[in-house]
């Protein structure tokens, strides 16, 4: 069986900020590989470097030595992020929002909220559409965002602590959601986080201490 294509892959990538005494080593030399279809978690403590590493993947920063290599195919709009957090746009409700990156590469308005409404009934928050941000839960925001990023039907999912706000329930829930979307996508999935009940749900694990990244745990 052929193996998948890789979709990203680091060599020796690090990513320094500042210069000099004041300079901090966010991720030395990391060595890894993304492929279709991978279920992949990034594990570690706040400050380890899981955050600098995805923004890498996602091609936010270039690294300051080794490479960063995306496969030729991989355009902008085939990587999608779900970050901690509020990510949603105040003045647009949640379909509205949910629809926004569709938008932006010229999708009919008509086509691209079908796409949202659809999206959003996978992660169950239909219910939610004509919603602003202000009035839903951080759970259900970030139900959203799955939503969001499975409506544009990446290639790559890039998940910052996605449950790192919300409770146990809410958070399996939000895990849940973009599992549903790699799925339905066939999209590789790469999640950073401290919990290891979040990191047991991938087939692979990854740790990261002080900005190295350490050999993979494979889960049979």
């Amino acid at each position: 069986m052929p193996s998948a294509e890789v979709l990203v892959s680091c060599a020796d990538a690090a990513l320094t900020f500042g210069r000099g005494p004041q300079a901090v080593v966010a991720v030395h030399g990391a060595d890894l590989e993304i492929r279709a279809g991978d279920r992949l978690a990034v594990v570690g403590p706040s400050g380890s470097g899981k955050s600098s590493l995805l923004h890498l993947l996602a091609g936010l920063e270039q690294p300051t030595s080794g490479t960063v290599t995306r496969a030729a195919a991989l355009g902008p709009y085939d990587i999608g992020l779900v970050f901690q957090g509020d990510s949603l746009i105040p003045a647009l409700n949640v379909v509205e929002n949910t629809a926004l990156p569709l938008i932006l590469t010229d999708r009919p308005e008509g086509e691209a909220r079908q796409c949202a409404l659809a999206a959003l009934a996978l992660v169950d928050a239909a219910d939610l559409a004509d919603r602003l941000p202000e009035e839903i839960s951080g759970g259900q925001a970030q139900r959203v965002a799955a939503a969001r990023v499975l409506a544009q039907e990446p290639r790559l999912i890039l998940a910052d602590e996605p449950t790192g706000r919300l409770d146990h329930a809410t958070g399996s829930h939000v895990l849940d959601a973009l599992l549903t979307a790699a799925g339905h996508t066939g999209a590789a999935l790469v999640v950073t986080t401290h919990d290891p009940a979040v990191a047991a749900r991938l087939t692979v694990r990854r740790s990261m201490r002080d900005g190295r990244l350490l050999a993979p745990e494979e889960v049979p």
